[in-house]
């Protein structure tokens, strides 16, 4: 069974069913943040642009619910609203803003009619009419309308070029090289090895299933560093490099700084590329036993012993290697219907929460929130750090506008060998030669017979052990691994799409996975998933896209938030999307992001300072039980009685508390 049609069928039974019982169950943000998904499963795939419509429509669920208490701080809308029945207001205003900013953003998708229907079964199944348009007065729909105008109106200021559909301006961002032609060897129109190159398709089909005209689409928003952040401050960029924030490192480059992990990143990506087969007998252990619980930035750890939670050792889990390493590229990359990587921790987060042993509690203590706040909450923080992951990686993107693997493998295959002088093809441009995974074609070799013998008459050229290619019934079978000439060397994606239409580095997956870990972590109060791990299956011929598999029904587990990010990086380079140069600053860098995202969001979290800093003992009146609170205090530099803040309690608060005497 084809995992398209499988995830499709849930996909759609998700969007339309939306039961009484089910909303009953969820807050308000939560039904709409899987509107916003299933918009997204059926809109491109432009992470980036992605990541801002989450945190919009984060900003603008937030400002609905805040507008109804008097102390929490706005993020746009500053306006307070009374209402006798607050929990009925917040449901509803919530409900119009995030339909009406999801119905301005999704205008443009090519599939705009089936989600708008979507919406509107949502809006409706809450019992509200998408006929209420108004923005005038303190109704509630008037309330929600009015926070998505304005949260659409600062979306137009905020450098995304919303106007073009976020296309670059015209003769901005360059590519450097010719395209890349993916059904022809090698790599002969390359001018610079180290610079992204488009490719040359037939036709270019996203990861969402939609047919891009043009047969590549160009550069995916390379100037996103100058979007408008959430938790970044100018002081983060780079003065000396535009768009570049939290003084990331220069990528590696071939014949350059760095070149020797330059070489053997690419050449990694070959070798992890030999293992995309269930037929070569490798069993591993995928538990967190064996698996995780690396330093940031590497892929070091030797897992963990204990649950903490069960207090229990973790279990072996051993699956076939080829297995494991096709799936966590599928698993990833979200297949069809995706929702990127920012919806995908969007999703992972919904999950956390639908745990029955889950507390909500911010940090893991203080007060237990009820559903709506804490999600308000969750959703503002998570989608604030996913939006200035985007905002961070593609603005490194943009910056050094890097090449891709199937770029980089084709022309060093091209060039030949670097290991041997004394051997045919050599070239110090190159690849290195390894027994069993990148070898020179002899006759010897492509005897009768021999594990070349399918390369008869490319002698003298270089071969690799790699996945080949989908095969040509992908809902029943499977490619493998075999020897093929590395000059054809592909990624384990189909076809239609075989890379991302924009630079390397860094690598996307690897800044968003680590930011959102980083938050879960922040926002729960612990690194460890509820009951202290997360299994997700991957049932036997049910979920690979491109190819049958797996051949075995296997469970991923992931004990800590940090793991799960950890594979999304690795995820990359078995799919031959980035190479691990890309993948490890990425990881460091999310969490940073993450840091920031969360501080921002833990001050707005903060209440509002009363309107009235007279008012001393907070009853709404400056009277005489505040002046004894004053007296108490005098001479000290007690914040709580020092009106005026100038560091002293002192003459000056009591002329400030007399002047305010009576009520606030």
């Amino acid at each position: 069974m084809n995992r398209m049609a499988a995830i499709g069928g849930v996909a759609a039974a998700v969007a339309l069913s939306m039961s009484a019982a089910s909303l009953a169950t969820t807050s308000v943000a939560r039904d709409w943040n899987d509107t916003m998904l299933e918009g997204i499963r059926r809109d491109r795939v432009r992470p980036p642009v992605q990541a801002r419509n989450l945190f919009h429509m984060s900003v603008a669920m937030y400002d609905a619910w805040a507008a109804y208490d008097a102390g929490a701080q706005p993020y746009f809308f500053s306006e307070k609203i009374a209402a006798k029945d607050i929990e009925s207001a917040r449901r509803e205003s919530i409900s119009y803003a995030a339909y009406r900013l999801m119905r301005h953003r999704f205008a443009t998708s090519p599939n705009v009619a089936a989600i708008n229907a979507i919406l509107d079964a949502r809006l409706v199944a809450l019992g509200y009419s998408p006929a209420v348009t108004t923005t005038v007065g303190s109704t509630p729909a008037a309330v929600g309308n009015r926070i998505a105008a304005l949260v659409i109106s600062r979306g137009l200021q905020d450098n995304s070029h919303e106007e073009v559909d976020h296309a670059s301006y015209p003769g901005t961002y360059p590519d450097v090289n010719p395209p890349l032609v993916v059904g022809m060897p090698f790599n002969p129109t390359v001018l610079d090895v180290n610079r992204y190159q488009p490719l040359s398709l037939t036709f270019f089909v996203d990861q969402n299933g939609n047919i891009i005209p043009g047969g590549f689409p160009p550069k995916v928003a390379p100037f996103w560093g100058f979007v408008t952040p959430f938790g970044l401050q100018p002081s983060d960029m780079d003065p000396a490099r535009p768009g570049v924030y939290l003084n990331a490192p220069p990528p590696p480059q071939m014949n350059g700084a760095g070149d020797a992990a330059w070489r053997a990143s690419h050449e990694n990506v070959i070798h992890v590329s030999s293992m995309l087969t269930p037929d070569d007998g490798v069993m591993i252990d995928i538990s967190p036993a064996a698996m995780g619980n690396n330093p940031l930035g590497t892929n070091a750890g030797s897992g963990r012993t204990m649950n903490p939670v069960t207090g229990q050792p973790y279990a072996p889990n051993v699956v076939r290697r080829g297995d494991w390493a096709r799936c966590l590229a599928e698993f990833w990359a979200d297949g069809p219907n995706s929702t990127t990587p920012p919806g995908h921790w969007n999703e992972i987060a919904n999950h956390v929460v639908e745990h029955p042993g889950f507390v909500r509690r911010l940090g893991g203590s203080g007060p237990e929130l009820g559903a709506l706040e804490w999600d308000i909450k969750m959703y503002l923080t998570l989608n604030g750090a996913m939006h200035d992951a985007a905002i961070t990686a593609w603005g490194i993107k943009g910056y050094y506008d890097t090449m891709r693997p199937i770029g980089a493998i084709r022309a060093m295959a091209e060039n030949g060998q670097c290991s041997d002088p004394a051997q045919p093809s050599f070239d110090a441009d190159g690849l290195h030669l390894v027994p069993g995974k990148v070898e020179l074609i002899t006759s010897a070799t492509t005897a009768p017979g021999q594990r070349h013998e399918e390369l008869s008459g490319y002698e003298g050229q270089i071969a690799c052990l790699s996945w080949p290619g989908a095969p040509g019934i992908p809902a029943s079978q499977y490619s493998g691994v075999t020897w093929m000439l590395a000059g054809n060397w592909v990624s384990y994606q189909r076809p239609t799409f075989v890379t991302p239409p924009f630079p390397g580095y860094v690598s996307g997956h690897s800044t968003y996975s680590r930011a959102g870990a980083e938050v879960l972590t922040r926002l729960t109060g612990s690194e460890y998933f509820p009951g202290g791990m997360a299994v997700y299956t991957c049932t036997q011929n049910q979920f690979l896209v491109f190819e049958d598999g797996p051949s075995q029904t296997f469970d991923f587990q992931w004990a800590t938030y940090y793991d799960a990010a950890d594979n999304s990086g690795q995820s990359r380079v078995f799919g031959g999307i980035h190479p691990d140069i890309d993948d490890f600053p990425g990881r460091e860098l999310g969490a940073q992001v993450a840091a920031k995202a969360h501080g921002r969001a833990m001050a707005l979290f903060e209440p509002l300072p009363p309107a009235c800093p007279s008012d001393l003992d907070g009853d709404g009146q400056v009277a005489a039980a505040d002046i004894t609170i004053l007296l108490s205090a005098w001479g000290s530099a007690n914040p709580a009685a020092d009106i005026n803040g100038d560091g002293f309690v002192d003459a000056q608060d009591i002329a400030a508390l007399l002047s305010a005497w009576g009520p606030c």
